[in-house]
């Protein structure tokens, strides 16, 4: 059986939901709606069960951890999901909050609030942060400084950044983010 091709999402409200399930129509894959929730509501072995179920890849996956500073039930199921044989992780989407206590994690790009590809920090408006490293920051992200990922890519807040990101607009920042990662596989 050939390894199912995710893309790990470090969010989940409702929001991220309708958008990822926006993203995955357009780009020709799956997500995984039943991710969704704050925090994620699947241990990482359901999500593996829900990946393999998919018929076809690109699977769209979330993962929350509603705010949680320590390593939460999105963070334990991001895990393990990354690190899972049957899964080829091609990327991460990286999404920034206001949660700026933590280390963060390194970025190798990010997608500003205008769909621009920055190689600086952006905060949860997708607002580039010159005066800050290459890194987001975000209640789910830290996990990523654990595992080996090809590339993590750093966006706003799915769904929202100032409205540049909306479902009725097609969500061009989060599609962007993604077809970023695909692209490196074309």
């Amino acid at each position: 059986m050939p390894k199912r091709k995710v893309i790990l999402v470090t969010d989940g409200d409702q929001i991220a939901k309708e958008v990822l399930e926006l993203v995955a129509k357009q780009i020709g894959g799956r997500c995984i709606s039943l991710s969704s929730g704050n925090p994620t509501p699947l241990s990482g072995p359901m999500l593996v069960a829900l990946i393999q179920q998919t018929p076809y890849d690109p699977v769209l996956v979330m993962f929350d951890d509603c705010g949680n500073a320590k390593e939460g039930m999105g963070e334990r199921a991001l895990r393990y999901v990354a690190s899972h044989p049957d899964i080829q992780v091609l990327g991460v989407i990286a999404v920034a909050s206001n949660c700026t206590k933590g280390r963060g994690t390194p970025i190798h790009m990010a997608v500003d609030l205008h769909g621009q590809i920055v190689s600086h920090c952006i905060d949860k408006d997708g607002q580039i942060q010159k005066n800050k490293p290459l890194r987001i920051y975000g209640d789910t992200v830290e996990v990523l400084n654990h595992i080996q990922v090809p590339i993590v890519i750093g966006i706003g807040d799915i769904g929202k950044m100032r409205r540049k990101d909306h479902v009725r607009i097609g969500a061009p920042i989060t599609t962007k983010a993604v077809q970023l990662i695909l692209n490196m596989y074309r």
